[in-house]
This record gives C-alpha cells, sequence and structure tokens, in this order.
C-alpha cells in the first residue's frame, strides 16, 4: 500500500493528494486541509511511543472513498512523489 517511493525530504504541510478508479478523480484534496498537521501528529505520536527512521504514520483519506470491485485499478498520486497504481484484487 505504500509507494512508489518513500521521499524523506519533503514537506508535507501542503501537498495535493489525488485517487483515481480507473482513470475517474474520486478524492481530490491536500494536506494542508487534514484535521490534524503532520508536525502535531509526529508530536503527539512520539509522546506515547518511539518513532523510528522508516516508521510510517497512516492517517486515512479525504472525502470521496467509494466501493472498488475486482479488476478496478486504484491511482493515489501525491505531489512530488509520484503515483502508485494497483489492481484491486477481490479475496478467495
Amino acid at each position: 500500500p505504500l509507494g512508489p517511493v518513500i521521499v524523506s525530504d519533503l514537506n508535507p504541510d501542503s501537498l495535493k493528494v489525488s485517487t483515481r478508479v480507473n482513470g475517474k478523480t474520486t478524492q481530490d484534496s491536500n494536506t494542508s486541509d487534514m484535521i490534524f498537521a503532520c508536525a502535531f501528529l509526529i508530536h503527539e505520536i512520539s509522546q506515547v511511543m518511539t518513532l523510528e527512521p522508516g516508521d510510517v504514520i497512516i492517517t486515512g483519506t479525504p472525502q470521496g472513498v467509494g466501493p472498488i470491485t475486482h479488476g478496478d485499478t486504484v491511482e493515489v498520486e501525491v505531489e512530488n512523489v509520484g503515483v502508485l497504481s494497483n489492481p484491486a484484487v477481490a479475496e478467495s
């Protein structure tokens, strides 16, 4: 669920984030619209656990979440990082 790369020298305060399902944009937002800023999240989390290099904090997604079905292609694009594209595969 992560990629295409981990970028360590990126300011996360204002990055465009979008999701496309089969080429149709379903989510389009910016990290500046997050309820809690990344610095605040890191501060709060580090009060209760030790964060190590390579740790990942997953926060959720913007408005627009919808169903996907087997065979759909889901692309998530983060400004200055790239596009992660995955096929949806139903569990068997």
